[in-house]
């Protein structure tokens, strides 16, 4: 079985690296592993309570890294991650994201080829408190993006015939767009095994973080336009459109209002917080 490096940036992630680890800590996966938490311009304690994860790692003969870096960032992060990295499978996980109990074995098992393989699991999103977060994530997980593709949304993973497809991680918006749109559709693999994502609270975040997300999809096509071109996935129908908003007229009503409050504002350019 392919050994797995697993890198998680953090930034001011104390609430949530604890979760993180357990769920990792409750894989049934009998590989070797590596964690290598990149605290970087943390302000909180993140690095400290990921520190206290690792006699539970020892004990399950897993090796946890946690590296303190003074300067902020996710792109160096991940590239400090994989310098640190010691095995060829590559899993690069946000410090928000809970692993299902089956999911690390799932993906270690699909990476373990000589091809190039990119792999994720089965994006839920976590229970939402605002209602409009509910609705908006209820629409947005139905789209055939999401339903029937592999996102990769806070989890990818690649083996090394994958991960020599790319070099550093370059200074842009969208690391998990980017790392994905150099596989075809065929390449990636989704594994039938669940992993929580957190979704952002009310409509005025959700406005923030969607402007954001177009930014570093506008900004992947404008610096790689080969690559946006290659590889990028079709827009859904507005048959497909039309079907979902009549089957949840409020989680369309939603989508619609968080995407033309987008329109309405111009795009900014800058990296902003996810929660």
């Amino acid at each position: 079985m392919i050994p797995l490096s697993i890198i998680i940036p953090a930034h001011d992630e104390v609430d949530w690296i604890g979760p993180c680890l357990d769920s990792l800590l409750a894989q049934d996966h009998a590989g070797a592993v590596q964690v290598v938490v990149v605290a970087n311009g943390c302000r909180d304690d993140t690095a400290a309570r990921a520190r206290q994860s690792g006699p539970a790692f020892a004990a399950r003969g897993w090796a946890l890294r946690v590296e303190d870096l003074a300067q902020g960032g996710k792109p160096g992060a991940l590239n400090h991650g994989d310098a640190c990295a010691t095995h060829e499978g590559r899993v690069y996980l946000d410090a928000d994201i809970t692993l299902g109990p089956g999911l690390l074995a799932g993906l270690a098992a699909a990476l373990d080829r000589p091809q190039a393989a990119y792999a994720s699991g089965r994006l839920v999103v976590a229970p939402a408190r605002t209602a409009a977060t509910r609705a908006y994530a209820r629409f947005w997980s139905r789209l055939p993006f999401v339903a029937q593709g592999v996102p990769g949304a806070g989890l990818f993973a690649v083996n090394a015939a994958g991960r020599a497809r790319w070099g550093g991680f370059p200074g842009i918006i969208s690391d998990d767009t980017f790392v994905r749109l150099h596989f075809s559709p065929d390449e990636r693999i989704l594994v039938d095994a669940p992993y929580l994502w957190p979704a952002v609270e009310g409509l005025g975040r959700l406005v923030v973080v969607r402007r954001r997300q177009n930014a570093g999809v506008d900004e992947i096509a404008r610096l790689y336009p080969a690559l946006a071109g290659g590889t990028t996935e079709a827009r859904p129908s507005r048959a497909t459109i039309l079907g979902l908003a009549l089957s949840d007229p409020a989680g369309f009503a939603t989508y619609a209002a968080v995407a033309l409050a987008v329109r309405l504002k111009r795009q900014g350019s800058g990296w902003t917080r996810g929660r």
